[in-house]
């Protein structure tokens, strides 16, 4: 089988590519194994800077694989893992992302986009609760913003994205508006470089430890309960699930 998750290394920088755009990179359990397997290669290499988590296709990350979901405890695992990552890892997106997908960009240290990315916590409107992603996302998005789309699963782009703090920056052309940040990331001491990540992320990091084991039960709870059952069967059959109002 083909690796769903593709390494390369060049001036300092990894690159870890996700590479199943069949099922738009959805969190299954395989390619969440893999993400976590390339990420302790890439934060145990010496001659590492900085990791770059991005893409193929048009979706950075659709969120969980529905048909065939990872453990929220090893998604929870993942999302540990970047953050306690003694390299920063900087998101490079070009396209969507959804659900699951935003905690994996919420807890990059640096989030960069096109243009044509979108963003939707869509979560609410299939029965389930954004709930492991919520400890890395809400230390850093504006409170009422992060209320209203974790609520409400409504889409915005990527200058919406940049002002309530999922994204750093975002511009027409993301690799050119990433090259002072990577330049920045190179000309770093390693060790000063991994302390300094110790700092930035001391938030993030107390929340997916105090947190995450609460959320991820959380998390299971709602995915097997029969609202979420109706709300992924009306995904699938293309039509709104029975408790939506307004939608007949």
């Amino acid at each position: 089988m083909e690796p769903l998750v593709k390494a390369a290394h060049a001036h300092g920088i990894t690159t870890l590519t996700l590479d199943s755009p069949a099922n738009r990179n959805a969190l299954s359990a395989a390619l969440v194994g893999e993400l976590r397997a390339a990420l302790a290669a890439a934060g145990a290499e010496a001659a590492v800077r900085a990791v770059v988590l991005t893409h193929t296709g048009g979706t950075f990350c659709a969120g969980a694989d529905l048909k065939s979901p990872c453990d929220p405890a090893d998604f929870l695992a993942l999302l540990q893992e970047i953050a306690e990552l003694p390299r920063p890892v900087v998101a490079r997106v070009t396209g969507h992302v959804r659900a699951g997908g935003l905690g994996l960009l919420g807890v990059c240290d640096v989030a960069a986009a096109g243009p044509q990315s979108s963003y939707s916590f869509t979560e609410t409107h299939l029965g389930v609760v954004p709930a492991v992603i919520s400890a890395p996302l809400l230390p850093r998005l504006d409170p009422r913003a992060a209320s209203r789309y974790l609520l409400t699963a409504e889409a915005f782009d990527a200058a919406e994205a940049a002002r309530i703090g999922l994204l750093t920056l975002h511009g027409e052309d993301v690799d050119q508006a990433l090259t002072p940040v990577l330049a920045g990331l190179r000309k770093a001491g390693p060790e000063a470089l991994a302390a300094t990540k110790r700092l930035v992320t001391a938030s993030v990091r107390a929340a997916l430890e105090q947190d995450g084991e609460a959320l991820t039960r959380l998390s299971a709870h709602h995915f097997g309960s029969a609202e979420a059952r109706e709300g992924i069967s009306a995904r699938f059959e293309r039509r709104p699930p029975a408790w939506a109002l307004g939608a007949q």
